[in-house]
């Protein structure tokens, strides 16, 4: 029963880890940190490598863990496909490098907000809350008016069904400033997948 707990726990530590982790990779992109977290990814890395080598008896654990571990591998091929366009100057999945949209008009200034993915939205609440609240503090921000959480949900439930119908295992979407306006697209990752397309 002990190691049943000390699974939990571990579990437990992956997926906060794993979402301060995204949260970190969405302010280095977005401009707010000086360099990738190369220690968090460190961290989740070997925790991840931990539990892929332990022993998960309960079948709900081995899904969740598995569930976790694909989501970390999708998240890996976004941020390093983001990392190699950035260094080869171009716009990669999370579009403009700070240093050119400071360059441009004055105003509010281009930048991504927050990136978040999805399988299963309606089993993901806590991220699609902090997905919404994001899109609204930025409408906010910009002057714009608010949408119902109910509308904003059926809305990310319709894109992640229709693009994982289009054979995405998971759907990102991306909140950014753009020309002083809100822009909130959607798009169907595919994972760790060799000629994915980008």
């Amino acid at each position: 029963m002990a190691e049943t707990s000390e699974l939990e726990r571990d579990l437990q530590v992956l997926e906060s880890e794993l979402r301060k982790l995204e949260g970190e990779y969405n302010m280095y992109f977005a401009g707010r940190l000086p360099r990738p977290p190369w220690e968090s990814r460190s961290r989740v890395e070997g925790l991840v490598k931990r539990l892929d080598r332990s022993y998960i008896q309960n079948y709900g654990d081995r899904f969740r863990f598995s569930t976790l571990q694909a989501r970390f591998a999708t998240f890996i091929d976004l941020w390093d496909r983001g990392l190699r366009a950035r260094e080869e100057g171009r716009s990669g999945p999370f579009g403009k490098r700070p240093a050119e949209t400071a360059r441009t008009q004055p105003g509010p200034e281009d930048r991504i907000v927050h990136v978040a993915a999805f399988q299963d939205p309606m089993k993901e609440m806590d991220k699609l809350h902090e997905l919404y609240g994001r899109v609204e503090d930025t409408r906010r921000e910009l002057g714009e008016e608010a949408i119902p959480f109910h509308k904003f949900a059926q809305l990310i439930k319709e894109q992640v069904t229709r693009l994982r119908q289009s054979g995405a295992p998971e759907v990102a979407f991306r909140v950014a400033v753009k020309d002083g306006k809100v822009s909130f697209t959607a798009r169907g990752l595919k994972g760790a997948k060799p000629g994915s397309a980008e």
